[in-house]
């Protein structure tokens, strides 16, 4: 499993003079996709053992994408985790898993909270596809 335990803080929005809770804005690079980077919105909590679940992500082409990154990529349904970071002292994750849509050849990055939230596991997603990429393949015609 790859991981990055942390990712580059590029932002910081804050929620108001009464509140020690901020929208942190944080940049990745895919470990092995490198041409990918994926921004994440999240909630953080300067005072609190706790941070809110909620995320949105956004990843985007921005460097080349190759036959061999493609590769080296975990090809299962589940995919395989890129990045994950604490977000509680009581075992609460943020995760991001890639998984590759093989029919559409198009990256998928799932951002997800490891732990319910008011009844519900806190997810967004974003797509990478590999069209005008030299990773892009022809489909087949169907015989």
């Amino acid at each position: 499993m790859l991981t990055m335990s942390c990712s580059d803080d590029v932002g910081k929005v804050s929620l108001g003079v009464f509140t020690t809770k901020d929208i942190k804005l944080n940049m990745m690079v895919d470990p092995i996709v490198s041409g990918v980077t994926c921004h994440v919105a999240s909630i953080e909590a300067d005072l609190s053992f706790s941070d809110p679940s909620d995320s949105a992500i956004s990843c985007r082409q921005t460097g080349e994408i190759t036959p061999e990154m493609i590769a080296q990529i975990d090809m299962s349904a589940s995919g395989e985790i890129v990045f994950k970071k604490s977000k509680s002292i009581f075992f609460k994750t943020m995760k991001i898993r890639r998984i590759f849509d093989k029919e559409n050849q198009t990256l998928m990055y799932v951002s997800y909270s490891t732990k319910e939230t008011s009844g519900s596991y806190k997810h967004s997603l974003s797509t990478v596809p590999l069209w005008a990429t030299k990773a892009y393949r022809q489909p087949q015609p169907a015989i």
